[in-house]
C-alpha cells in the first residue's frame, strides 16, 4: 500500500520546492500542483467550475501515480487545499468536495512565515488575508480529522522540520 504525503497551505510558503526535494529525498514520485499548470494555461479569473476542474484533474493524477503502488508519494497539494481555494475565493463549495474522501497520510501544513511573492497566479498578499488563509487551511484539516503537522522556518530549517514530521509519523 503507498503512503502518501501531502503538502497544505496557503500560497507563497513554499510547497513546491519542498514537494521537489522530498520527492528527490524519498524517490519517490511526485504529483505536483495542479491549480498552477490551468491558471498558468487559462489564466487567474477562477469561477467554481474550474477550481471543482482543478481538484478532479489533480485527484485523477494522484491516481494515476498510485496505480505503480510506489511505497510512498508526494502530493503537491490535493483537493483538501482546493476546498480551501473554494472558501478563500467564494465563501461556498461544490457538494463534491464534502464526498471526497482519498486524504494523505500525512498532511504538512506550510506556515505563512515566508515573505509573500508576487508571480502572477497568487492573489492573497497582504497578512490579513494571509492569516485568513492560514486559519481555513488549518481548520480543513482539523475538520477532516487528518493526521497533519506544521511546517515552519526558513531554508535547511524547513526542510528539517518536514523531515522530522515525516519521521515523527512513521513514513520515513
Amino acid at each position: 500500500m503507498t503512503r502518501t504525503i501531502c503538502l497544505h497551505g496557503p500560497e507563497s510558503t513554499g510547497k513546491s520546492t519542498m514537494a521537489k526535494r522530498l520527492a528527490a529525498h524519498f524517490d519517490a514520485p511526485l504529483v505536483p500542483e495542479y491549480g498552477r499548470t490551468y491558471c498558468e494555461q487559462y489564466g487567474t479569473d477562477l469561477t467554481l467550475n474550474d477550481l471543482l476542474t482543478i481538484a478532479q484533474t489533480h485527484d485523477a493524477m494522484t491516481g494515476a501515480a498510485l496505480r505503480n503502488a510506489p511505497a510512498l508519494a508526494i502530493l503537491d497539494t490535493d483537493p483538501l487545499m482546493t476546498a480551501v481555494w473554494c472558501d478563500m475565493l467564494f465563501r461556498r463549495r461544490p457538494a463534491w468536495f464534502a464526498e471526497w474522501d482519498r486524504t494523505a497520510d500525512l498532511y504538512l501544513l506550510f506556515d505563512i512565515d515566508l515573505p509573500w511573492i508576487d508571480d502572477g497566479t497568487r492573489f492573497f498578499g497582504f497578512p490579513t488575508e494571509r492569516q485568513h488563509f492560514m486559519d481555513l487551511s488549518r481548520a480543513e484539516l482539523e475538520r477532516r480529522g487528518v493526521r497533519w503537522a506544521l511546517i515552519s522556518g526558513d531554508g535547511e530549517a524547513r526542510y528539517e522540520s518536514a523531515l522530522s514530521a515525516i519521521t515523527a509519523a512513521g513514513l520515513a
